[in-house]
């Protein structure tokens, strides 16, 4: 036993003694190798040093290198200003819809522009328009004798202020009608100009035919009677052209250049006036600056092409069945000396309707205008206005409304005067 374990002993030594050769390094000396042995190690140290070599000629490749914290949070945040300012350099903001961008500024300045342009031509045209009609007054005023001088005292503070003018609307047709109005009550003669001399002007209005001459038997007519009665108002305007708005429009024109007045009156030759309850009426709101007065109405919009009042425009009132706006009879209505100046200057750009009285209405709307309904100014024919005189409050106009005026006024005229005249007490009515 002894001996079996004495050789296993042995040969552990001689084990362990192999392998440390084996691993020893290569830089031991070769001469205590066995003489078989050398020629193997050195060819496999020739051989890794060749290997060595090699490696040495490979470019070498440095571990990466770690990037510190701080150097890429400054980074992050330098990157995202950049973003910032790219951002708003390309892309627009919007912005908030109560502020107005650039481009509704510079259009808002261009209408600025244009309008102050506007105004600027019409001060150009109204001043133009002044020094015409200063001239023209002045020619007439040489013409009479007058120096220019007084012409000017004339038309300045010394001017004689009117209470109202009333414009008759006839045309060349009804002589008989004119004539009917001048036997009942419409002063004549010294009777007309004394009523003048208390502030009321009265005038058969009427245009002028499409081709005036001294030959053309129209003209020759009215000249004929106006020279006998000395109560025609003739208009620069063509006779049934544009119809009774645009007719209207020249008369107020015409009466604004010819009297100062607080009021401008228009009715029709078919329609008994009393003057002095009028003129009573009207001197109530003498002191508003934009009052209407009429009968104040509002009917149907006519949408059919065969009726007398059919309204071409009708589709500008919404659909069918609807009612026009509120506006005065078209048999007697007034309005202050400011809103018959606002017309006259803007006739060329106010809207004209097919009926006078619905035109005339529009003209005032979205203005600050009193609407004065005063029912006196459209009272029925007898009995209606001869049971209101008896009582002792007397119509100022009175008309058939069916007959839009009174019916066969050439026959019935006078009987109406007769029934329905406010009597000798007009001189009384017609002080303020």
């Amino acid at each position: 036993m002894d001996r079996v374990h004495g050789a296993l002993r042995q040969s552990s030594v001689t084990s362990r003694t192999q392998l440390t050769t084996r691993t020893r390094p290569r830089s031991l000396s070769l001469s205590a190798l066995p003489p078989f042995e050398r020629g193997g190690i050195r060819g496999g140290q020739a051989q890794a040093a060749a290997m060595m070599a090699a490696a040495a000629l490979r470019p070498h490749k440095a571990p990466p290198a770690r990037v510190p914290t701080r150097l890429v949070a400054a980074l992050c945040a330098a990157c995202f200003f950049v973003g910032v300012c790219v951002v708003n350099r390309y892309w627009p903001v919007p912005e908030h819809p109560g502020c107005p961008d650039k481009a509704s500024s510079d259009h808002a300045w261009g209408a600025l522009s244009q309008t102050r342009e506007v105004i600027m031509a019409l001060d150009k045209t109204i001043s133009d328009i002044e020094m015409r009609l200063a001239a023209a007054r002045a020619a007439q005023a040489m013409s009479r004798g007058m120096s220019p001088s007084d012409s000017e005292d004339d038309q300045g503070s010394g001017r004689h202020r009117m209470s109202f003018v009333m414009g008759v609307f006839t045309t060349f047709a009804n002589r008989k009608r004119r004539d009917s109005v001048r036997q009942t009550w419409m002063p004549q003669g010294d009777q007309l100009r004394r009523l003048e001399e208390k502030g009321v002007i009265i005038r058969f209005v009427i245009g002028r035919s499409e081709n005036p001459n001294p030959d053309n038997e129209v003209d020759r007519a009215i000249a004929a009677e106006d020279k006998e009665y000395n109560d025609i108002l003739r208009l620069n305007h063509v006779e049934g052209y544009g119809g009774l708005p645009m007719k209207v429009q020249m008369f107020l024109s015409t009466a604004l250049t010819m009297w100062d007045a607080d009021f401008y009156v228009k009715t029709d030759d078919n329609v008994h006036v009393n003057i002095g309850i009028t003129r009573s009426i009207l001197a109530r709101h003498r002191m508003k600056p934009r009052v209407y007065i009429g009968c104040m109405k509002s009917g149907p919009v006519v949408t059919k092409n065969d009726s007398k009042y059919y309204e071409p425009d009708h589709w500008k009132f919404g659909t069918e069945g609807n009612y026009y706006f509120r506006h005065a009879t078209r048999q007697l209505y007034a309005v202050t000396r400011d809103l018959a100046t606002y017309i006259s200057a803007n006739r060329h750009i106010l809207h004209k309707y097919s009926n006078e009285d619905v035109s005339f209405g529009s003209w005032l709307i979205g203005l600050e205008v009193e609407h004065v309904d005063e029912r006196s100014l459209c009272c029925g024919t007898p009995p209606d206005c001869e049971w209101k005189a008896q009582a002792g409050n007397p119509c100022a106009a009175s008309f058939d409304w069916n007959c839009t005026g009174i019916c066969n006024p050439v026959e019935r005229m006078t009987e109406v005067h007769r029934r329905c005249w406010e009597g000798r007490g007009a001189e009384g009515h017609s002080q303020f």
